[in-house]
């Protein structure tokens, strides 16, 4: 019993270690690259527009989706790994 308590343990801090990473990435995407960097990647352009406006207004959302499928994909593999999966 006591060993199926550390386990679930080191299921939870690399659950929450996932989390903590990829909601780090998307606040430097969607603060930092949208408001903080906005100007010194407003000299970049890409289609006609200004990167630190893209980011602002698309990158972040861009972001958001793809860490959710990064998200599934990295917590399956946890749950197989911990024997904690659905199937």
């Amino acid at each position: 019993m006591e060993n199926h308590k550390q386990q679930m343990k080191k299921y939870w801090r690399q659950n929450i270690r996932t989390v903590l990473i990829l909601l780090s990435i998307w606040f430097l995407v969607s603060f930092g690259f949208g408001i903080l960097l906005a100007e010194p990647l407003n000299a970049i352009k890409i289609g006609g527009y200004k990167l630190g406006f893209w980011f602002a207004q698309q990158g972040s959302i861009f972001t958001f989706v793809v860490l959710i499928f990064v998200y599934v994909y990295k917590m399956n593999k946890l749950d197989e790994a911990f024997d904690v999966n659905e199937k």
